[in-house]
């Protein structure tokens, strides 16, 4: 019997839980699609997944991971969309615990996957579709982001903020970023930033105020929430549009009322499984994406690679917020 190595964890703590382990492999069953990975994408909710920390639970002995890219080699009963030999990227439509992908052979089901753009590369496209798909749904869906709009992008280094910079900017609009590092100040320029704001030395409010000549960002795009909520209205427009799609702040941020009320502010909450729930979203979505890939605007970050074998310093290196893009692992 041919066997499968994967990772799966026993118990909720840090990176030193994940065990990767050979196991026989798996068929699909009804509904699923079986393929060999040639690249999987870390994501944020993982590592509080694996803490035990994220909207979704695990059940242990948990499998983990949200994105891969590989080959199909088989389908199971009543798959007919998707056919062996198709090169796909998943995307979050699963539980974890279930289909996680980390490993060299994933079982997911056929909803779950999207074609692999030929213009990228495994590590490319495994960057692509959580990313874009968050900030298709959160920025332009919730968003309304408009022509020559200011935008205020958080925790911008990150995998969906580098998204989210090339979306803004095929948007027409003039994106601020933020992080807490000045060691990332020139790589966001370069991703296409027009202004960084270094929150450890920087008065957010103040600068983006002076960086828009007074007048505010019409969009802020959230992924930190917490007490930064407060000084991201602060620093938005009259009739902004607030989009918190994250908590690396903290889950019980306090609500900034008075900007709110002040400036007759729009304040959203978006999860990406709102698209990848909804077909007709999701078809939508999934055309935007393919046609700035295909338009050259889209083009993911990957900023490290990791073997397999190294899941746990590839987790760490993920929790140390040292990376600008995607960190992807490589069985």
């Amino acid at each position: 019997m041919s066997a499968e190595r994967s990772v799966r964890f026993y118990e909720l703590g840090g990176p030193d839980v994940l065990r990767l382990e050979a196991q026989p492999e798996r068929q699909p069953g009804p509904g699923e699609v079986r393929f060999r990975v040639q690249a999987i994408g870390l994501n944020r909710a993982e590592a509080l997944f694996r803490r035990g920390e994220y909207t979704q639970k695990p059940q242990l002995p948990s499998r983990i991971g949200y994105d891969a890219v590989g080959t199909i080699d088989a389908v199971g009963p009543d798959v007919t969309d998707v056919r062996v030999g198709a090169r796909v990227a998943t995307i979050p439509a699963f539980t974890m615990s279930q289909h996680g992908v980390y490993g060299d052979v994933a079982i997911v089901p056929a909803r779950a996957v999207v074609p692999w753009p030929e213009a990228l590369s495994a590590e490319q496209a495994v960057s692509l579709w959580t990313a874009f798909l968050t900030v298709w749904g959160g920025l332009i869906q919730d968003g309304a982001l408009g022509r020559g709009e200011w935008v205020l992008l958080t925790a911008a280094a990150s995998s969906v903020g580098i998204a989210a910079i090339q979306t803004a900017l095929a948007q027409g609009a003039r994106v601020i970023g933020t992080t807490r590092s000045e060691s990332k100040r020139e790589a966001l320029l370069r991703a296409g930033a027009e202004h960084v704001i270094v929150t450890e030395s920087e008065d957010l409010v103040a600068r983006v105020h002076e960086l828009t000549g007074g007048h505010g960002a019409d969009v802020v795009f959230d992924a930190v929430a917490g007490a930064q909520l407060e000084r991201c209205a602060q620093a938005m427009a009259d009739r902004g549009r607030l989009v918190v799609y994250g908590y690396l702040g903290g889950m019980s941020p306090a609500l900034p009322l008075v900007p709110m009320l002040r400036k007759a502010l729009t304040v959203r909450a978006h999860s990406i499984f709102r698209v990848t729930s909804n077909p007709a979203l999701l078809s939508e979505a999934v055309a935007f994406i393919q046609n700035g890939v295909a338009g050259g605007a889209f083009r993911p970050l990957v900023d490290r690679t990791f073997p397999l074998e190294r899941i746990v310093k590839a987790h760490r290196y993920l929790e140390g917020s040292e990376q600008v893009g995607k960190v992807v692992v490589l069985p």
